[in-house]
């Protein structure tokens, strides 16, 4: 049954509310964090797996939208970077994006050795490796086509996903256990006396009108036409960079350069209206991308998603334990950034800031973490690890 994209995208909204539903009602979901699409859209792939067993019956999704909400998502994420806060992360920021790129080299490693264990494809590593994992589903999504037409891996797409998922629960699971070791082992405790907070929340004094959506539709948009140009840029220069990556530059280019330029302009970097915008692109592209998995093109490769993940799941404990931990100064603020790092590393930056949190909880504040991790999750880790991909690619290939 093909359904069009109207269909599609009402679908998408009700799988996220079956999400929302879902972690309302099981406190497990929220203890591991996983996110409202993940729980809808995993379940749901799972319910049309079960009609295709039984009844041979197939839905066949428009997923055009879906790239247009991956796209969407990043550019606002773009928008809400200043340049002046990235100056703020000082040293700290500046090491942990050193050992973040070299982490994505071994972490990619990891996942062409593991593929190569078991005779598959060496181009596999690579969706076992940063484009699932430390990129989550938005990257796999955009990489995914890239890999099926150029290097023939048709089922990337789902190999991808099904990876992603399993590392944004893996995430979620290990950080905690890890980084209350490294405190307990070391003696380590909080010395500031800052209250914990991750971010602002909706609540009743939100307020979102008619010319706040105009300013961050506009600015959305403008970011976007100059990330199609970064694209053909950056194809002239040899460098293959999905549009969400160049969207995201674009919309930190127009976020610094036009109160420059237009002082009496506002942007929307710390607008609600753009923080909704950001939330409602992800959640609906999320549940898009995961209700049309199609598990039973999986059956036969789950063994091999389950070698690579505890694979990694191995290489990521010994490295934040044995390098980062150290690397970062061995003090309290470095523990829970490792936590964030495992979240980040496996899963996706809201996956980070929840194990963060549950640590800060615990033991006291830690807020230069809460100023690194964001960061560095929300930015570079997804515009260097495009770069890592693509060298790496062009050396295996």
């Amino acid at each position: 049954m093909e359904l069009d994209s109207r269909q599609t995208i009402i679908i998408a909204i009700l799988v996220l509310f079956f999400g929302k539903f879902l972690n309302s009602k099981f406190e497990f979901l929220r203890k591991l964090n996983i996110p409202e699409p993940v729980s809808g859209g995993v379940l749901v792939s799972v319910l049309f797996g079960v009609i295709y067993f039984f009844f041979g019956f197939e839905f066949e999704f428009a997923l055009h939208y879906r790239d247009v909400l991956l796209v969407v998502f990043f550019t606002t994420i773009g928008l809400k970077t200043k340049i002046r806060t990235l100056i703020k992360g000082g040293r700290v920021l500046l090491i942990l994006m050193g050992m973040l790129i070299v982490f994505l080299f071994i972490q990619n490693l990891t996942g062409i050795l593991g593929v190569l264990a078991m005779g598959k494809d060496i181009n596999y590593g690579l969706i076992g490796g940063s484009i699932a994992l430390s990129g989550g589903h938005g990257t796999t999504i955009a990489w995914a086509p890239i890999f099926a037409e150029h290097y023939g891996i048709d089922n990337a797409m789902e190999i991808g996903i099904a990876v992603a998922t399993f590392g944004l629960v893996s995430g979620g699971i290990i950080a905690g256990p890890v980084a209350n070791w490294l405190i307990k082992r070391n003696n380590l405790t909080s010395e500031k006396k800052e209250p914990i907070t991750i971010g602002a929340k909706y609540g009743s004094t939100l307020s979102i009108n008619s010319d706040s959506m105009l300013m961050a539709v506009i600015m959305s948009a403008l970011a976007i036409g100059l990330g199609i140009y970064l694209v053909d840029m950056f194809e002239y220069l040899g460098v293959n960079v999905p549009l969400f990556v160049s969207s995201l530059i674009g919309g930190l280019i127009l976020t610094n350069i036009v109160p420059l330029l237009f002082p009496k302009i506002e942007c929307p970097e710390h607008s609600p209206t753009l923080s909704m915008v950001s939330d409602l692109s992800l959640g609906v592209f999320l549940a898009m991308s995961l209700m049309s998995t199609k598990l039973w093109e999986l059956a036969a490769g789950i063994l091999p998603i389950l070698f690579i993940m505890v694979l990694q799941i191995i290489v990521i404990i010994l490295f934040v334990v044995f390098v980062l931990f150290k690397v970062l100064g061995k003090d309290y603020e470095a523990a829970v950034m490792s936590a964030g790092v495992i979240g980040m590393g496996l899963g996706a930056t809201p996956t980070a800031m929840a194990n963060m949190s549950a640590i800060s909880q615990s033991y006291g504040a830690a807020p230069k973490a809460f100023m690194v991790i964001p960061i560095v999750g929300a930015f570079f880790i997804n515009f260097i690890n495009a770069f890592v991909i693509e060298l790496i690619l062009s050396f295996i290939n």
